[in-house]
């Protein structure tokens, strides 16, 4: 039951933000912007595993993760200047974010 939970609220959180986008992008960007998934995460992760000391873990990680995963967006923000189309920004973002993936994993002990 609890997967199908997990699933269900995911996909909640996804779909009502990605439709919210196509009524008001700045409502759905704060939204999305929120630490809704990771406080979502944190409960479900306690729930299952019930280990204090892993979800502490996986908030910190989470802490770090956030203005890491950030660089995703430097290129939509410099869209004007790159003259990309979106699938060079998204490709651009995604390899920042790879760069990112490996400061993460360099600064977590």
């Amino acid at each position: 039951m609890l997967p199908l939970l997990k699933l269900f609220v995911a996909a909640s959180v996804i779909t009502g933000s990605s439709w919210l986008a196509g009524r008001n992008p700045k409502l759905a960007g704060w939204i999305i912007a929120l630490p809704i998934s990771s406080m979502i995460a944190l409960l479900f992760t306690q729930a299952e595993h019930r280990d204090t000391g892993k979800s502490v873990e996986f908030a910190r990680s989470i802490l770090v993760s956030v203005p890491l995963s950030l660089v995703f967006f430097i290129p939509f923000v410099f869209a004007d200047k790159l003259k990309l189309g979106f699938a060079g920004l998204y490709g651009s973002g995604v390899a920042l974010l790879t760069v990112a993936y490996f400061v993460h994993r360099s600064v977590m002990p």
